[in-house]
């Protein structure tokens, strides 16, 4: 392929070799995290066969903003590359971000808290409905809606997930319970014991309908009919039962009232209900 300078820059009819220098990252890059060891790989097979998808630029002032291609570019610099393949696109700052989001969330390696947050960034960015933001990334309007509503769950929530390598459908599950005290504390049992999807789900319904678990969190699931050994594990499973129960009673317009006392031995509760007036 013959190179021709024009304008100070090495290129082709469509391609323009920039020095990386030149490049500056997209703020509207959705991927945050980049495996060292994957960026490693890339950066191996770079040096043996070129970048052989060019990165996507757009000029702006004295320099070229990033389009498309961070995972590229982060590999090339580590590869020592001097120069890099990019198409100059003549867009402006809102169709960069755009491209730049649609591009990221097509791609299959955004873990899905990434993915949510790009979805969320996609739709705030643009004004766009979830039906839209389907469209542009080519897929469901049902499966964009159900990753949206993991970032419903506190931040250092999705992390703690996210560290201890726990799918979406976890993420979503935990949705199910009613305040992030609960949220936390369930999150904690599903790390401890490693639970899958399904045993997260057993454990959640368990969880919600009485203070009861398996002494075994790790056997088999069983039937109702099945499974009337249960202990109480863990005494604040039971008084956070009682304490949902209460405040059911009390958005309901009743004036329930519930106590705690006790001793290091033993707790105490003691729940007050008015008895309804009779005429």
């Amino acid at each position: 392929m013959q190179l021709v300078k024009k304008h100070g820059l090495y290129q082709t009819d469509q391609i323009t070799f920039l020095h990386l220098g030149d490049v500056v990252p997209n703020p509207a890059q959705p991927r945050k995290y980049f495996d060292a060891s994957d960026l490693r790989e890339l950066a191996d097979s770079i040096l043996r066969y070129g970048v052989l998808q060019p990165l996507t630029v757009r000029r702006q002032g004295g320099r070229f903003e990033l389009v498309a291609g961070e995972r590229r570019l982060r590999a090339a610099r580590l590869a020592g590359l001097a120069k890099v393949p990019c198409i100059v696109l003549n867009v402006d700052t809102e169709e960069s971000s755009l491209i730049a989001l649609v591009e990221n969330l097509q791609r299959r390696d955004l873990d899905y808290i990434e993915e949510a947050e790009g979805l969320s960034q996609l739709i705030q960015t643009f004004d766009m409905s979830q039906e839209e933001a389907a469209r542009r990334v080519g897929k469901s309007q049902s499966a964009v809606a159900n990753k949206l509503r993991i970032l419903k769950l506190p931040r250092e929530m999705l992390g703690r997930l996210k560290q201890s390598g726990l799918t979406e459908r976890h993420a979503r599950a935990l949705l199910r319970l009613g305040t992030n005290r609960e949220r936390y504390e369930v999150l904690e049992h599903i790390i401890q014991h490693s639970l899958t999807v399904a045993r997260t789900e057993e454990y959640i319904d368990q969880y919600l309908s009485a203070p009861l678990q398996p002494d075994d969190p790790g056997t088999e699931a069983k039937t109702p009919s099945q499974r009337p050994l249960y202990i109480i594990k863990d005494v604040r499973l039971f008084l956070n039962t009682v304490q949902r129960g209460v405040s059911i009673l009390q958005q309901a317009g009743i004036d329930a009232q519930i106590e705690q006392g006790g001793s290091d031995a033993e707790a105490v509760v003691t729940i007050r209900i008015p008895r309804p007036n009779r005429t």
